[in-house]
């Protein structure tokens, strides 16, 4: 899916993957105080992160999309603010399950050959 959401918010708190778009647009207006179809696109992720769940309100419709990753987890945020935003290119990472993280992080200092 080519993603063309005017902003990526994670939610952080885990939801139940049961979850329908009902629910998620709940979600958003209660949890992250926000309203569902601002043109943002919204993640939500399961307990165990291993399913991300995607929610975007293009102005006819809802996408909604489910990643699962069948080994490892998906790298999230804390649980310090109720949501978080990201970059297309740490969506993109996100998604192919790598630690986005390491991407922008500074050289150590004290390696040497």
């Amino acid at each position: 899916m080519q993603l063309s959401a005017a902003a990526i918010w994670l939610a952080t708190a885990a939801v139940d993957m049961r979850t329908g778009i009902d629910g998620l647009s709940l979600h958003v207006q209660q949890a992250l105080g926000r309203p569902p179809c601002d043109g943002m696109a919204y993640v939500f992720s399961n307990r165990r992160r291993t399913r991300l769940k995607l929610a975007c309100w293009d102005g006819t419709g809802v996408w909604m999309c489910l990643r699962r990753l069948h080994r490892g987890q998906f790298v999230w945020p804390e649980a310090d603010e109720a949501s978080w935003r990201i970059s297309a290119e740490q969506w993109q990472w996100r998604v192919a399950g790598v630690d986005w993280r390491r991407l922008s992080a500074p050289a150590s200092a004290q390696w040497r050959l």
